[in-house]
């Protein structure tokens, strides 16, 4: 059983979190209007706020693109992996719930593992207590930026493999 300390006696150290903050080491340059503020980032967790804009609406009564909403769990995913060159592969998403002007939506991305080069992420938006979104995110850590990887060869063409591992 731990001693409890009165307050009076404890330190400023006793406070101090000696965790350092997790930083956001990928797609550092996201437009966070138009893909959502991260609220919550710890390792292999985020939970991030989109505010729907004006830009977003797809007709005259409100409705938001639902390309919108996956962009923001997209990044919610990526960044719940936060690894320098994390890229999507795959997913599954439902979009359950029409959003619509005005509204807030909350995502929480989770990654069901935390190491290795292959990284799943599930993610759930809420408006409110309403769920809007479901998916599953497929992601896999790449040892150079995408852009800078050699996917296809003569070989691989042949075969339809690529060379993102």
């Amino acid at each position: 059983m731990t001693e409890e300390i009165p307050d009076e006696e404890l330190e400023l150290e006793d406070y101090i979190n000696d965790e350092e903050p997790t930083l956001i080491q990928t797609h550092e340059k996201v437009n966070s209007e138009l893909n959502g503020e991260i609220i919550t980032l710890e390792k292999g967790y985020v939970e991030l706020r989109l505010t729907t804009t004006p830009e977003m609406i797809a007709d005259s009564i409100g409705l938001i693109h639902g390309g919108f909403i996956f962009c923001a769990a997209d990044y919610a995913a990526m960044v719940a992996v936060n690894e320098k060159n994390v890229v999507l592969v795959a997913s599954d998403c439902q979009f359950l719930s029409p959003v619509k002007f005005h509204d807030e939506v909350n995502f929480v991305a989770r990654a069901r593992q935390l190491e290795g080069k292959k990284r799943n992420v599930h993610v759930v938006g809420h408006v409110h207590d309403i769920k809007v979104f479901e998916g599953e995110f497929k992601t896999v850590i790449t040892e150079r930026h995408v852009l800078k990887l050699k996917l296809i060869d003569g070989d691989s063409k042949q075969h339809g493999e690529s060379g993102i591992i």
